[in-house]
């Protein structure tokens, strides 16, 4: 890393957009305004064309790995949001990478009020950040739900008390096999954030900040425990299972 400050945010203005008006962030054609970051990459190398554009689609493969090998990658969005609505569409394909963790089939996720790309350290694993869990059914029979909460180097309030545990899930639907699935998330600062599935609200939680483990290479001059997150990258997540986005898009919100 370069001697230069490591900032948690970005500091490009957003982008220009009335209160309520969509803006797509992935354009459909290539990515154009995203930069990925893979564990032990720099930011800005794709490691074996990992994202990429095919079809109109935004994809996750990984038939450039022999072996997954740890190496989780975030695709950032090139500016940072405070109030907002991002949405995504998406389905899980095929088989996980050989050497994907368990936990990881089926897996992705929105990266939300996240530090930079360039802000992450060389080994990093996970960009400190909210994430709205992205998760498919197994095919077995059991529920595992979507738009859950987790938190790399992040901890939440929830019913009044601090919520430090890792994950929590939603009250979502399961939802298998190969079919799309569209979530939002409604950022509201350092205020309060709420997750959606196919229009349902399933979660909701308030003062997001920094604080609790599960993130490992970070610079401490992130990990200030107790700063409310107030503003924040996007990036969408590379878990070790193939998924494709059909649509990224944000609403700005107004801010109070």
């Amino acid at each position: 890393m370069t001697g230069a400050r490591i900032l948690l945010v970005l500091a490009a203005a957003p982008l220009m957009a009335q209160s309520g008006e969509w803006i797509q962030l992935f354009n459909g054609k290539d990515l154009t305004g995203w930069t990925p970051k893979i564990t032990g990459y720099p930011a800005g190398e794709n490691y074996a064309n990992t994202f990429r554009v095919e079809n109109g689609l935004l994809k996750v493969v990984y038939d450039g790995y022999q072996d997954f090998g740890g190496r989780f990658g975030h695709l950032f969005y090139k500016d940072a949001f405070s109030y907002y609505r991002i949405a995504v569409e998406y389905r899980f394909t095929g088989q996980q990478a050989p050497g994907g963790p368990g936990w990881a089939a089926r897996n992705s996720g929105i990266m939300v009020h996240g530090q930079t790309a360039a802000s992450m350290g060389l080994e990093q694993d996970f960009p400190v950040s909210i994430e709205v869990q992205l998760l498919g059914g197994l095919g077995d029979g059991k529920p595992r739900t979507t738009a859950n909460l987790c938190t790399p180097g992040t901890n939440v309030v929830i019913a009044g008390a601090l919520f430090t545990r890792h994950c929590l899930n939603s009250s979502s639907e399961t939802y298998d096999g190969d079919q799309w699935v569209r979530v939002e998330a409604e950022v509201r600062g350092s205020e309060r954030i709420r997750h959606f599935v196919n229009g349902k609200q399933v979660l909701e939680y308030v003062k997001p900040q920094i604080g609790g483990g599960n993130v490992k290479g970070a610079s401490p001059e992130v990990l200030r425990d107790g700063r409310l997150l107030e503003r924040g990258t996007i990036s969408l997540q590379s878990e070790s299972h193939p998924v494709e986005f059909r649509k990224v898009e944000l609403m700005r919100l107004p801010e109070k």
